[in-house]
């Protein structure tokens, strides 16, 4: 890179789309968190308990668990813009598809977990695509930030969902929050297709010195292109066999508070509907908080000390951390503190967030969108586990054994982080 190529002197593209994918991972996760918060409203209507809702939320995550390797295989062939486009529409038709389910449809949770499944297989495309977009579009120093924004959206989307599916349920029932989730989702995608391209390149906004900026901070293994995914190297990688397994410890801690947070509260902690809806957004705004904050620290200790410190280290910190608040938060006298409490949890667990997508990134190179989703496949497996086996242990245990169990996984990510060296096995 020469002297007069600098960031500061380049036009923000790569950072418009970062932007973006910033709501359309808000979006996303407001899609899969609202059935978390209309839950008990369902149940109601359609007569589930809380294990047959579990095989509700499970379904879900099952689909975007079995299509994170194959959808991001598909956005490194065909490109993340059309695929995750696509993507968008897809899960915005099967969010509105279960509001036509009438309470005496035959086979009711067999349809709605087959259209939950579907949903998530349409969701499965964000991640690894928008991890395309920073292979080829973030250069190596810069790639913590970004992911830890795009992460951003997870606690954003997640947080912004409990009051406004309150609202919907309180004023207008709980399929109207499905469809305003929809059409959100439709609106995102299609701002998406007219910004997007899947190089610099492609994209006439682009000014000679941010491709540039661009092309210099690129790893060698980025520079090559699309590439298939060499299935074999990549599930021989060690790097990625640790972090996918630090991925589904993580997975199974976070999922807990997309779908079993709020019902903690109303059952366990005795708050009301809009109290309950109120104190869940804390973890949420701790995610929000922890994902960039953590993206940026990274980086920093990666120009500096490398990126077994920056993210091997960092991370493994961050999911011990997130360990000890987990076992702490339900010890906690008070709903508020254990709120509390249990926020500063997970933002511990997302200050990790982006080493995982940003490892992933150097790890697969031309090959990311598979490295990736096949990481994020060990994340949602966790999430499916925990939709099944937490209402078991809060059932059998109590709440405190579900999350006690939690906290026992986030130690053992912090473990698996310990054995990845990315930068020596990057592809």
């Amino acid at each position: 890179m020469t002297p007069a190529v600098q960031p500061g002197r380049t036009s923000p593209v790569r950072w418009t789309l970062i932007g973006w994918m910033f709501v359309v991972s808000a979006i996303a996760y407001l899609d899969r968190v609202n059935i978390s918060i209309a839950g008990q409203s369902v149940a109601a209507e359609f007569h589930f308990d809380n294990l047959q809702l579990g095989w509700v939320f499970s379904a879900f995550v099952i689909g975007y668990a079995l299509f994170q390797a194959p959808g991001g295989a598909v956005a490194d062939r065909f490109g993340p813009r059309a695929v995750l486009a696509l993507g968008v529409i897809w899960w915005s038709v099967f969010t509105s598809l279960i509001t036509i389910l009438p309470a005496g449809w035959p086979g009711l949770l067999f349809t709605m977990a087959a259209l939950r499944f579907a949903l998530g297989m349409g969701e499965a495309v964000v991640y690894p695509a928008s991890n395309c977009i920073v292979a080829a579009w973030i250069p190596s120093r810069e790639r913590g930030v970004a992911n830890g924004l795009i992460f951003a959206g997870v606690g954003v989307g997640a947080g912004i969902t409990p009051p406004l599916i309150t609202y919907f349920l309180q004023h207008f029932g709980w399929r109207a929050s499905f469809w305003a989730s929809s059409v959100l989702g439709l609106l995102a995608g299609a701002v998406w297709y007219l910004l997007a391209r899947d190089k610099p390149a492609q994209h006439s906004r682009v000014t000679p010195a941010e491709a540039a900026f661009i092309e210099a901070g690129l790893p060698p293994a980025s520079q090559r292109g699309h590439a298939k995914p060499r299935w074999g190297t990549l599930l021989r990688n060690r790097s990625l066999l640790a972090i996918t397994f630090a991925y589904f410890c993580y997975g199974y801690v976070a999922y807990i508070y997309f779908t079993w947070f709020f019902i903690y509260l109303r059952t366990a902690r005795g708050l009301d509907l809009r109290q309950s809806s109120y104190y869940t957004m804390l973890p949420f705004l701790g995610m929000a908080i922890g994902s960039p904050l953590g993206g940026w620290v990274s980086d920093l200790l990666v120009r500096r000390w490398g990126k077994r410190v920056g993210r091997c280290y960092l991370a493994a910190a961050s999911l011990g951390f997130a360990s000890l608040f987990t076992m702490l938060g339900t010890r906690a006298a008070s709903a508020e503190l254990a709120s509390l409490v249990l926020a500063c949890g997970v933002g511990a667990l997302y200050f990790s967030q982006s080493t995982f997508w940003s490892a992933s990134a150097d790890i697969g190179g031309s090959a990311a969108g598979a490295a990736s989703g096949f990481m994020n496949m060990g994340a949602q497996t966790g999430s499916a586990v925990t939709a099944l086996v937490t209402p078991r242990l809060a059932a059998s245990f109590g709440w405190p054994a579900s999350f006690a169990a939690a906290a026992a996984l986030a130690a053992a990510g912090a473990v698996a982080w310990l054995l990845a060296r990315p930068e020596e096995d990057a592809r």
